[in-house]
Formats: structure tokens, sequence, C-alpha cells
């Protein structure tokens, strides 16, 4: 009984390989397209995203070029060939506005382009395109049942490009004792502040510019340093209204100190 089974499965997958085989040698496009159906309700897509190819540019402007159109969109996503799925999918909603898929089409060609979006160490090209087309998506359909999922991507993406400036921030305060470019350091990190003033990263970056500024008068000639000490003990002020039991408490208290003993020279 078990062998009779696994013959007829055998059978079968063979029977499919050869109509594939011959719909896609044929010069019959009905042929294709019902070949490329079935083998798409079959969830076999990257097969019939090859007898897909073959027929789409016939297609256009026939009855049947919605459907075909749609589930070559589909086929070329569910094989994560993403970005040629958001190019299908935006080509298949400015065709077919009317489409009871457009919409459905429009969320999965934006969500195409979130795929596409790299780790945040690497260049955010195709971050910053996630976002443009997300956030048309929800400015187009505000009631979308897809708006939950949107929202959640566009603040994924939005973290991502968040960490991304923060590292960039970082390794300027990271190289700052080698090149001595203290002010880079402290730019960039009150940058960062003002790019994503809600940021969760807000305290480690407030405490990095208090830091590059610490060690910008530390390390100031003595006609800039009660000036340069000044900054960095309004950055130490900044930090503790913003979060008074930081975690950098015990570091920065004994910077403070340190920029208060200084500063009583000036005063002598």
């Amino acid at each position: 009984m078990i062998r009779f089974f696994y013959t007829l499965i055998l059978a079968l997958t063979l029977a499919s390989c050869s109509q594939f085989q011959k719909a896609l040698k044929s010069e019959d496009t009905k042929v294709k397209y019902e070949t490329a159906e079935h083998l798409y309700e079959k969830e076999k897509y990257a097969k019939a995203i090859r007898l897909f190819e073959q027929i789409a540019p016939s297609y256009r402007g026939k009855p049947q070029a919605e459907k075909m159109f749609y589930m070559y969109a589909m086929s070329l996503y569910k094989t994560k060939s993403y970005y040629t799925a958001g190019y299908q999918f935006e080509s298949f909603t400015s065709s077919y506005p009317r489409s009871t898929k457009v919409e459905e089409s429009a969320f999965l060609g934006a969500k195409s382009y979130y795929f596409l979006s790299p780790r945040y160490s690497l260049d955010q090209v195709d971050t910053y395109k996630a976002l443009e087309k997300l956030q048309a998506f929800i400015d187009r359909y505000p009631n979308s049942q897809y708006m939950p999922e949107a929202n959640q991507l566009v603040k994924e993406l939005s973290n991502k490009l968040e960490k991304k400036a923060f590292e960039i921030a970082k390794q300027y305060f990271e190289t700052a004792d080698y090149f001595g470019d203290y002010t880079a350091a402290q730019k960039t990190l009150e940058n960062f502040m003002l790019d994503f003033p809600g940021t969760e990263l807000r305290e480690d970056a407030m405490f990095l510019k208090f830091d590059a500024s610490y060690r910008y008068a530390m390390n100031s000639v003595e006609n800039k340093m009660q000036e340069r000490l000044l900054t960095a003990k309004k950055d130490y002020y900044d930090l503790m209204k913003y979060r008074a039991d930081t975690r950098y408490k015990e570091q920065a208290d004994k910077m403070f100190a340190t920029i208060n003993t200084e500063l009583q020279k000036f005063s002598k």
C-alpha cells in the first residue's frame, strides 16, 4: 500500500513536470496561462514565474491581465524576489486602481521595500525608500486593515535609522581623542538628539556629549579652558535634569567634581 502511494506521488510529480515543460515550450499563450495559474494555486511559484514572464507582454489589455499580473507579483513576493515584486505591485496598482486587490497590492509593494532594508550598519538608501513607500501607503489608505502592520514596519525602519545615526555620532566621540576633534563629536551628538527627539538612546547621547565637552575642556589651552569647563558643566546639568538617576551618575559626578576643582583655580 505504501509503495503504491509513493508510486502515485512520483507519477503525479512527473506528470506535473511534464505539463510545465510542455507549457514552457508551447506557442499557445492560453496553455501557458492555465498552467501558470495551476502552478500558482499549487504554490509552485518559481515555475509559475517563468511562464508569467513569457506571457506578460502579450496579456496586457486582455480580460485576464488583472488576475495574471496579480498572481505574477504575488509569486515574486512569495519567492522573496522583493525588488521585482515591489515594481510589479506598483505597476499593478497604477494599472488597475479599481481592482479589489489594489489595497493589498499597495501594501505588499511597500512591504517588499521593507524587506530590502539592510542591517543598520550598512548604507540605508533602501531603508529611506521603504519608509517613503510605507508612508505613501499610510497616507493613501488611512483606514486600511494593514495599517497596524504598516505602522509597525515604519517604527522598525525608523529605529534602524536612529541606531545608525547614533553609531555614527558615537564613532565621532570614540575617535575624538585620536584626532583631537571634540567639537565634531559634540555637534554630531547634539544633531542626533535634535533629529530623534524621542529616542531611547537620549541618555547615552547626553552622557557622551557631556564626556566630549569634559575632554575638550580638560585638553584645552588655559585661555580657553574656563569657557569650555562651563560648557561641560551645563551638559552635566542637562543630563541630570533629564535623568537624575542615570546609570552614568557615578562617572558623571566624578567628572563634575573635577570640573569644579578646575574652575576654582580661575576664581582665585
